[in-house]
C-alpha cells in the first residue's frame, strides 16, 4: 500500500505504507484469535453443553475456530451437543467471523459518532481490498445493511419452509441457517435425522435454492454488491466486478454440469432422486462448495472423481472481500489469463484492454503455491496419523483450508492431533490467506536502487 504523504519522499511514504500494512495484518489476525479465545471459553462452560458438563478444551476450540473462521466442520452435531446458549455463542462467532470483528467495531464507532483513526481506516481498506479510504465509511455501512437485508429475506423463506415440521422452533432454525449460509459457514441445527444438514430437504427446491442463493450472495464480496447497488448497470461495473460475476457463474455452471453427469448414475447420491430434483441438488452441491459446508447428498457416497472436483472447488472458494474462504476466484482467473498470455507469447497479461500488473500475477502464483503446500502437508499428516484413505484426508484438509465445512463423515472420529491440524488449517485458511493478501498484494511497489543482470534458466 503506497501512501501519499505531502512533503515526504517516496521512500518515506513506502516505509509508512509497509508499517500500516503490517499493523493491519496483526490487528486482523489478533481480532480473529480474540474471538476464537472468548468463544472457546464460553463453549467450555457447562451451560453451553447439553450434557451439563464442560465439553473440554479441544472440542470447544475446534468448534469456536470453525465458527469464527466460517467453516462448519464439527466434532459433534450442533443441535445434539449444544444448548440454546451454546448455539447463540456459535451464531455470534459466525456473524463476527463472516463480517469481520474489526468491521463491526468500525461500524459501532461510526454509530457512536467517534471518528475512526487513520490506522482503523487503513485496516478497513486492506480488509475490503479497496483503492482508497474515501470508500470505507460508505462500504462498511452498506455491507452491514446488505447483510441484514439478505439474511432477513433468507430467514423468512426458511422459517416458512420449516414451520410445518418444527413448529415455533422453526423461527430460530431459520434465522440460524440463514446467517450461517450467508456467512458461508455451513453450521445447521436441524439435527442428524435424515442424514444430517439439509439431506432431509433434498427434494424441497425452495429450501435448497434459498440456501444456495444465500451462499452465492455471501461469496460475491461486499465491493461487488456495492457496485451492483450503486451502478445498477452491468456496463458501468468495474472490470474486477465483472470478473467476479463471470467466474462465479462459470464455476457454478461447471460444478453443476460435472456433478449431474458423474453422479446421476450413482444411486448413493443423485441417482436416487427424480431428474428435476437431481438437477437442483447438483446445483446445490456446486454452490455449497463455494465454502459453505451444507450438503443435501451424502458426501461419502460421491465417486472418487467427484471428490477430486470437490477438493478443487473448495480450494478455489469465493471472491475477495466476501464471507467466503479459499484462494478466491479472481486469483484463479488471473493465473489462467497469465497462462493464455504465455501460450500466445505475450509479455503482458491483458483483459478487455487493461493490463494486469506482473506483480499481481506473481502474487497470485505465490498464494496458490502457499495454499497448495499447506493443503498437501496437512492432508498427508492426517492420512498418516489416522490411517484413513488419502482422498478422504485430502477432502477434510481442503474443507478446512478453504473454510468450507463439508466432510465425508470422519471428522468426529479423527485423533486429537488431526483435530489440531484442522484447527490450524481453518485459522490459516481464513486469517492466513487474508493476511497474505494484505501484506503482499496490498503493499506498494518497491523500487530497487540496484539493478542486477539477467540470467538464463531452463524451464520445462
Amino acid at each position: 500500500m503506497l501512501l501519499r504523504i505531502e512533503g515526504r519522499g517516496p521512500a518515506v511514504a513506502h516505509a509508512r505504507g509497509k508499517k500500516y500494512s503490517s499493523q493491519a495484518t496483526r490487528l486482523i489476525a489478533l481480532s480473529f484469535g480474540g474471538v476464537i479465545l472468548v468463544g472457546t471459553l464460553l463453549l467450555m462452560l457447562p451451560i453451553s453443553s447439553k450434557s451439563g458438563v464442560s465439553c473440554g478444551l479441544v472440542p470447544a476450540l475446534f468448534t469456536a475456530t470453525s465458527a469464527t473462521c466460517v467453516t462448519g466442520l464439527v466434532v459433534a452435531d450442533t443441535l445434539s451437543a449444544w444448548t440454546l446458549f451454546g448455539q447463540v455463542v456459535i451464531l455470534a462467532m459466525i456473524q463476527l467471523g463472516g463480517l469481520g470483528f474489526m468491521t463491526m467495531l468500525f461500524y459501532l464507532g461510526t454509530v457512536m459518532r467517534r471518528r475512526a483513526s487513520l490506522n482503523q481506516r487503513l485496516m478497513m481498506v486492506s480488509s475490503f481490498n479497496l483503492n482508497d479510504m474515501a470508500q470505507v465509511d460508505v462500504l462498511v455501512r452498506h455491507a452491514l445493511k446488505t447483510t441484514c437485508f439478505i439474511e432477513g429475506i433468507g430467514a423468512v423463506i426458511l422459517i416458512a419452509c420449516f414451520l410445518p415440521r418444527y413448529g415455533l422452533s422453526a423461527i430460530w432454525k431459520g434465522i440460524f441457517i440463514a446467517v450461517s449460509a450467508f456467512c458461508n459457514a455451513g453450521f445447521d441445527i436441524l439435527g442428524p435425522d435424515g442424514g444430517g444438514s439439509l439431506m432431509s430437504y433434498n427434494q424441497n427446491p425452495v429450501v435448497l435454492l434459498t440456501v444456495a442463493a444465500l451462499v452465492v450472495c455471501g461469496g460475491l464480496g461486499f465491493f461487488v454488491w456495492e457496485e451492483l447497488i450503486q451502478k445498477r448497470c452491468y456496463r458501468t461495473l468495474s472490470l474486477y466486478s465483472k470478473m467476479v460475476l463471470w467466474l462465479t457463474g462459470g464455476f457454478l455452471l461447471l460444478g453443476t454440469v460435472f456433478f449431474l453427469g458423474i453422479e446421476l448414475p450413482n444411486d448413493a447420491t443423485l441417482g436416487a432422486l427424480p431428474l428435476g430434483h437431481a438437477l437442483v441438488n447438483a446445483l446445490f452441491q456446486s454452490a455449497t462448495l463455494r465454502t459453505a459446508g451444507f450438503y443435501s447428498i451424502a458426501q461419502n457416497g460421491l465417486a472418487d472423481v467427484s471428490l477430486v472436483m470437490c477438493i478443487l472447488l473448495m480450494l478455489v472458494g469465493g471472491s475477495s472481500g466476501s464471507t467466503a474462504g479459499g484462494i478466491k476466484t479472481v486469483t484463479v482467473g488471473v493465473l489462467f489469463l497469465a497462462l493464455r498470455s504465455s501460450l500466445r507469447g505475450e509479455e503482458q497479461v491483458i483483459l478487455r484492454g487493461r493490463t494486469i500488473p506482473s506483480s499481481k500475477v506473481l502474487a497470485a502464483l505465490t498464494l496458490v503455491l502457499a495454499v497448495g503446500s499447506g493443503f498437501i502437508a496437512s492432508s498427508m499428516a492426517i492420512a498418516i496419523v489416522d490411517q484413513v484413505p488419502y482422498l478422504w484426508a485430502a477432502y477434510e484438509a481442503a474443507s478446512a483450508m478453504g473454510t468450507v465445512g463439508l466432510t465425508v463423515g470422519i471428522t468426529p472420529e479423527l485423533s486429537t492431533f488431526s483435530h489440531l491440524v484442522l484447527i490450524a488449517m481453518m485459522y490459516l485458511g481464513r486469517v492466513g490467506i487474508l493476511s497474505f493478501s494484505i501484506a503482499f498484494l496490498g503493499r506498494g511497489k518497491e523500487v530497487r536502487k540496484i539493478s542486477y543482470p539477467n540470467t538464463n534458466v531452463m524451464i520445462g
